[in-house]
């Protein structure tokens, strides 16, 4: 019987300790919400987490690292997700977060990047309707995460 209880036990450790096999988000929302991070770093806005006033770069950190974790769990599966699980609230004390940009008023996180992630796709959505073809998945993908550093799409910004 002890045998038999220390096999169990033993079978049960190992499983525990191995290593779970996570997926990644799917590739279409891994580039939205780089998008959406870069956007918090070069958006000079402040960000109101727990009480206090954040730099953009900092609120960026923070929600990557929120996002690196989610993502672990297999709890991303689109930026929306990302915005809903991360960007929304704090996970401590359950405050919404907010953001300031320079001249304007502070809004929730969630609607600010909801309405830029809209922007994003329209913007993208422009580009494949302007190429004058069908384009596959993966040349969509390659156009798509060029966006945010590509000179005159990103002007119009």
């Amino acid at each position: 019987m002890i045998t038999n209880l220390g096999v169990a036990w033993g079978v049960f450790l190992a499983l525990m300790l191995l290593p779970a096999v996570r997926a990644a988000p799917p590739a279409i929302a891994q580039t939205e919400i780089n998008y959406l991070l870069g956007f918090i770093a070069r958006s000079d806005c402040a960000f109101y987490r727990n009480g206090s006033w954040y730099d953009s770069k900092k609120a960026q950190a923070h929600l990557r690292s929120k996002y690196d974790i989610l993502a672990l769990r297999n709890q991303i599966d689109t930026a929306e997700d990302f915005i809903e699980k991360a960007a929304t609230k704090s996970s401590l004390s359950g405050q919404a977060y907010k953001v300031r940009c320079p001249g304007g008023v502070a809004v929730t996180t969630d609607h600010w990047l909801l309405d830029e992630l809209t922007r994003y796709r329209g913007r993208r959505q422009k580009v494949v309707e302007s190429s004058g073809s069908r384009l596959t998945g993966a040349v969509i993908q390659c156009v798509t995460s060029a966006l945010p550093t590509h000179p005159v799409l990103r002007a119009t910004a």
